[in-house]
């Protein structure tokens, strides 16, 4: 089996991580969130892509 040596370090990182708030998602989700707060900075805000529903909305006044 091919062992990817970049891809051990991150899930090592990401097991320490969890670890340290000894699994919980909302304490992890929170530690995050703050994080965020403090380098707004750094983040990088890619707009939602909406598609369009032609098929699902009709436009008015056009019969098939």
């Amino acid at each position: 089996m091919y062992k990817n040596e970049i891809l051990d370090e991150i899930y090592r990182h990401r097991e320490e991580y969890a670890r340290s708030f000894h699994y919980d998602l909302r304490a992890i989700f929170n530690d995050l969130k703050q994080k965020e707060l403090v380098h707004q900075d750094r983040l990088v805000r890619i707009p939602i892509k909406r598609r369009s529903n032609n098929k699902l909305h009709p436009i008015a006044g056009l019969s098939d």
